[in-house]
């Protein structure tokens, strides 16, 4: 950071108080007071329109925002309104800004372009129908910070009035912000935990903070759970989650802790942004009339360093299965953005494996369920225990669950997927096609005029539990 812009931010992050005014002043001076209040209220209502837009290149993007204040009536905010706080830009859009240095290997700027859905996914011609190609872009799995910022700023339930908020959100990119500093050994852990550090005593110095300490505030961190739980100094990520004064603040994230009540798992960013409740009708028919001609598929690389790799083991049974099962060996680059084999494997089964990832979820498990396609699970982490607000109460309407050790045992995949019945899964199919609204996450920052999308699941949620601790006797 240039040592200007340090300077001016240490000096943002200093709240220095105002001495009230004088209870008794001359009529005059009260006359002009008011006169330059009203001047004042005009201009910032002039400029609640704009947006901090930050400009790169190619396709820059841009958090923007709409007028808050004509959304979110008493009647349209049931569970509350939401105040944003301005962070300074060090915190989000100076990262954007600077996005050819967000990855040691190369320019993220065409990745989190389009305000964060990336580049559109013109090789999906032909693939889904003509209708929503529009709909359709190369969305990074790590891209949530950006999506919930643009949303959350022209949300219907926002309001600039901080004494009437029920919630406050933090718009720090705590994802992309270590991001950087974790693929080399360059960078120490005071790297990592820097941008976290000091948006907590920026954060801590707001009056809002003292309401609640802390536990009406939320913010979205765009990676898994573990990425911000480092215990040691020369330990893998950032140590956010453990720092003072984090320890009340609702974090949403792709991964969970499943044991921290602050953590909330919210679905991964997929491809697939619909502009309309239409966009959706559209392709849940779609997918609910598609001709599914393999049982079952597997997408995904095998692990070689790992004894008894468990990806390894779906493989192979995939390729003995005689033609039931559909492979896609993710080895290499095969399944990056640019590319239709993954959506048309999903497209073309009835059933999807889905293992642990790298860690105990991955977003292939929303890739599938968007296409229709039942997902097989093998550990209750990956998705039970994760995505409660998203996803059907009743495990087995939409899924199957074999336990791991039951196929480290030999137990046939195949075998297993055969006892179901056409109309069995047929219900389970409709049932994944039914919750497709809610693991999905709409391009208008408005949202879907009549139905709710990822968001709004997720940030009604936020505004619930909130609701829950004001109560008496609440135990968490």
């Amino acid at each position: 950071m240039k040592p200007s812009k340090f300077i001016n931010l240490m000096i943002s992050l200093s709240d220095t108080p105002h001495k009230p005014l004088k209870h008794y002043l001359p009529r005059t001076w009260i006359i002009v007071c008011v006169f330059f209040l009203q001047i004042f209220l005009l201009l910032l209502a002039r400029n609640l329109h704009t947006s901090s837009v930050v400009s790169i290149h190619p396709e820059p993007p841009a958090i923007s925002a709409v007028n808050p204040t004509i959304h979110g009536g008493d009647s349209e905010c049931p569970y509350g309104k939401i105040y944003v706080y301005e962070l300074p830009a060090y915190f989000n859009t100076e990262l954007l800004e600077n996005c050819h240095e967000l990855n040691p290997w190369g320019s993220r700027c065409d990745t989190y372009s389009n305000d964060g859905l990336g580049r559109p996914a013109k090789q999906l011609a032909g693939v889904v129908p003509e209708s929503l190609t529009g709909a359709w872009f190369w969305t990074d799995q790590f891209a949530s910070e950006i999506i919930y910022h643009n949303r959350m700023l022209n949300y219907r339930c926002r309001t600039t009035d901080g004494e009437a908020a029920t919630a406050y959100y933090i718009p720090l990119y705590a994802g992309l912000a270590v991001g950087k500093y974790l693929w080399t050994d360059n960078y120490t852990a005071a790297d990592r935990d820097r941008h976290c550090e000091m948006m907590l005593k920026w954060v801590h110095d707001q009056p809002y903070w003292n309401k609640s300490d802390g536990w009406d505030h939320f913010v979205t961190m765009g990676r898994i759970t573990w990425d911000f739980r480092r215990t040691k100094k020369e330990d893998w990520g950032s140590g956010c989650i453990y720092l003072p004064g984090m320890r009340n603040i609702t974090r949403l994230l792709i991964e969970r802790n499943s044991w921290d009540y602050f953590d909330v798992g919210v679905p991964y960013p997929t491809g697939f942004h619909p502009s309309s409740p239409s966009d959706v009708a559209t392709w849940q028919d779609f997918v609910r009339t598609r001709a599914r001609d393999t049982l079952f598929c597997f997408a995904g690389a095998t692990r070689g360093l790992i004894k008894n790799d468990f990806r390894g083991l779906l493989l192979n049974q995939c390729y003995n299965a005689s033609g039931s099962c559909r492979v896609v060996d993710c080895g290499g680059l095969k399944c990056s953005n640019g590319t239709s084999v993954i959506l048309e494997s999903f497209l073309g089964s009835d059933f999807c494996l889905q293992p642990r990832g790298d860690s105990f979820t991955r977003r292939s498990i929303f890739d599938c369920m968007i296409a229709g396609s039942i997902p097989v699970f093998f550990w209750n982490r990956t998705a039970y225990s994760q995505y409660e607000w998203f996803l059907p109460g009743q495990p087995e309407s939409y899924s199957v669950f074999i336990d791991k050790k039951e196929v480290l045992n030999g137990i046939s995949i195949k075998r297993v997927l055969e006892k179901f019945g056409k109309d069995k899964v047929r219900k389970m199919r409709e049932k994944v096609i039914e919750y497709i609204p809610r693991i999905v996450y709409a391009k208008p920052h408005e949202g879907l005029e009549g139905m709710k999308d990822a968001f709004d699941v997720a940030i009604e949620g936020v505004l619930n539990r909130i609701k829950d601790q004001e109560q008496e006797g609440f135990k968490w």
